[in-house]
């Protein structure tokens, strides 16, 4: 999937998967969960042992139908890293503007973290394809809220939180996308090997985002 289809993918379903600590004999019935339920974005998370291998795996198995990309982007190496394995796009959850520069240069969509409407522009200015405002969770709906009143321009992501139960006020105060975690990639229901799991709570994210 390139550039193009990948951002309409996440402007379609305004879900990113992220997934973390799942084994690599699972992460392919993951991803066909995933696509099942109608998610076919997903991140894996450079702090998830042989991350690299699976992301080369998913984009050999799934990279025609599936967005794939890597999450926990510390630095401009792990960068090169990731989209040497493959990975599509990158997702970080800190302020890294060399990080950004060069793959917004390669023509790679970048989604850097930023708390404050400083870290904001200046995430943006450098080439962002839209910020995540990391950590959600913790900063809040009405917070996410306030950032996009002056600074309604920057496209922004809320990453963190975000459940079947609050997925639409989300969108409905203008989030261009939704990171989403663990309460889509539940490491105990895979460890079990019920991923139909997965792909029912994608159908019931889907759901209430459109509801």
């Amino acid at each position: 999937m390139n550039r193009e289809q990948g951002i309409q993918e996440i402007e379609r379903t305004r879900i990113m998967a992220i997934v973390r600590g799942v084994k690599e004999e699972h992460i392919l019935s993951v991803a066909e969960a995933l696509f099942k339920g109608g998610v076919t974005v997903m991140e894996v998370t450079l702090n998830t042992v042989g991350a690299l291998p699976m992301i080369h795996k998913l984009q050999q198995q799934w990279g025609d139908r599936m967005f794939i990309g890597a999450g926990t982007v510390l630095d401009l190496d792990d960068a090169k890293q990731a989209v040497l394995a493959g990975a599509s796009f990158l997702v970080t959850p800190n302020l890294d503007e060399e990080v950004i520069r060069w793959s917004s240069q390669e023509g790679v969509p970048i989604f850097p973290g930023a708390m404050t409407p400083t870290e904001v522009v200046k995430a943006w200015k450098a080439g962002a394809t839209a910020v995540k405002i990391f950590p959600s969770a913790s900063l809040g709906l009405p917070y996410i809220k306030e950032l996009m009143g002056p600074l309604d321009k920057i496209p922004m992501m809320a990453v963190g939180g975000v459940t079947e139960g609050n997925i639409k006020q989300f969108i409905e105060i203008g989030c261009y996308g939704l990171g989403i975690g663990g309460s889509l990639i539940n490491l105990k229901e895979i460890e079990a090997g019920n991923f139909g799991w997965i792909t029912d709570k994608a159908v019931q994210l889907l759901a209430a985002s459109r509801n």
